[in-house]
């Protein structure tokens, strides 16, 4: 991990659920809802809230599609019982299996991110049945690269790890205790049977957090990397990743019309 990505686990820990705390009592909600996907991103978010909340406010929903991984709804309930909070299974098969009958040729990533939309829109409606937050679970490098489907996972009230590079992520994770066997396993948006993040974009997560902080924190470009010695080919793509999702990461643009206005 670069030195530069190193946090005081502490001082984070507290800041984000101080963040939490206030965004939800602002918004007059009686706390908060988290899509538990049985990965890490989502189950640090659920520690977090847990941390500024307590176990009585915060609800968690598992939304698996029918070739899930096993592992994923295990890994779910399991932080679920570390943080005794309640858990409910809703699985998402029926409505994508029957908008996919009029699509059959559909592709794998066109399915993807359709689960990823059904599983919010799920979320939201937990969220308007409880009276509570929709608490995101997206980080700063799958935010950066892209790596997220627009109202789908991007999709929250508040985004608390939103500016945790992947590297803090585990680093936080670790210093709350989220079990060892989900910081270990390869991060996966368990979108189709053996899909991975890493393999995914083609990149690491490690490679992916070197390049952003030099970009992002040291306001380095790309010439100054591959100049230092970075892999050209990485760097060029990490560079294209971010600038190609810029749209995703702001809300959609307004088209102003003042100069079109009779009085002006």
């Amino acid at each position: 991990m670069l030195e530069k990505l190193k946090i005081d686990e502490r001082a984070a820990a507290e800041r984000i659920a101080a963040f939490i705390r206030d965004e939800i009592s602002a918004a007059g909600l009686d706390g908060g809802v988290i899509a538990l996907s049985g990965g890490l991103d989502s189950a640090l978010a659920a520690y977090l809230s847990v941390r500024a909340l307590g176990p009585d406010t915060v609800r968690a929903y598992n939304m698996p599609y029918a070739s899930s991984n096993p592992s994923s709804q295990e890994h779910a309930q399991l932080v679920a019982s570390e943080l005794a909070i309640p858990i409910e299974v809703i699985s998402i098969t029926p409505q994508i299996d029957a908008y996919f009958e009029r699509f059959p040729d559909a592709t794998t990533l066109r399915r993807a991110n359709k689960m990823a939309r059904e599983r919010m829109s799920v979320i939201y409606d937990m969220a308007k049945v409880h009276h509570v937050m929709v608490i995101g679970t997206g980080n700063k490098t799958e935010a950066m690269l892209g790596y997220t489907t627009i109202w789908g996972d991007m999709a929250a009230g508040i985004a608390p790890i939103g500016d945790l590079y992947k590297a803090q992520v585990r680093q936080l994770a670790a210093y709350l205790q989220v079990p060892q066997a989900i910081i270990d396993k390869p991060p996966s948006a368990d979108l189709w049977p053996g899909q991975t993040d890493e393999g995914e974009l083609g990149i690491t997560y490690e490679q992916a957090d070197a390049i952003l902080c030099n970009m992002l924190e040291l306001d380095k470009d790309a010439d100054a990397m591959i100049a230092e010695g970075a892999d050209a080919a990485i760097v060029e793509r990490v560079f294209a990743l971010v600038r190609r999702s810029t749209f995703k990461r702001r809300m959609p643009k307004v088209c102003a019309i003042d100069d079109c206005r009779l009085d002006s």
